[in-house]
């Protein structure tokens, strides 16, 4: 089994910045992929950015220039470091990975707890 822990979620002003991590434990050989989902309240969940190896990182247009998706292989860990926030970046951060486990031996997806990012004044 798999486990994906998000944090670093918080209020911040618009115009501010937050860091989100994800760290991935459990039985993992190998991660194809790792990337970023919010669901604002009312909204459907949709891909922020995307990490896969081998890949260039991918942004939602929404995002891109203000946020910065990076991977520590090392450490199982996934980043998300948003700069320039604004209040419709307000939603519940998810972390999605795709990861290949031992005993099982098999793919399988994995998303975490999700954590709340808040951007007002």
């Amino acid at each position: 089994q798999v486990q994906l822990v998000e944090s670093g979620g918080g209020l911040v002003q618009p115009g501010g910045s937050l860091r989100l991590s994800c760290v991935a434990s459990g039985t993992i050989s190998s991660i194809k992929a790792m990337d970023w989902y919010r669901q604002a309240p009312g909204k459907q969940r949709e891909l922020v950015a995307a990490t896969t190896t081998g890949s260039s990182p991918a942004y939602a247009a929404s995002v891109k220039g203000r946020f910065t998706i990076s991977r520590d292989n090392a450490k199982n860990t996934l980043y998300l470091q948003m700069n320039s926030l604004k209040p419709e970046d307000t939603a519940v951060y998810y972390c999605n990975a795709l990861v290949y486990t031992v005993a099982p031996d098999n793919w399988g997806e994995y998303w975490g707890q999700g954590t709340q990012v808040t951007v007002s004044s």
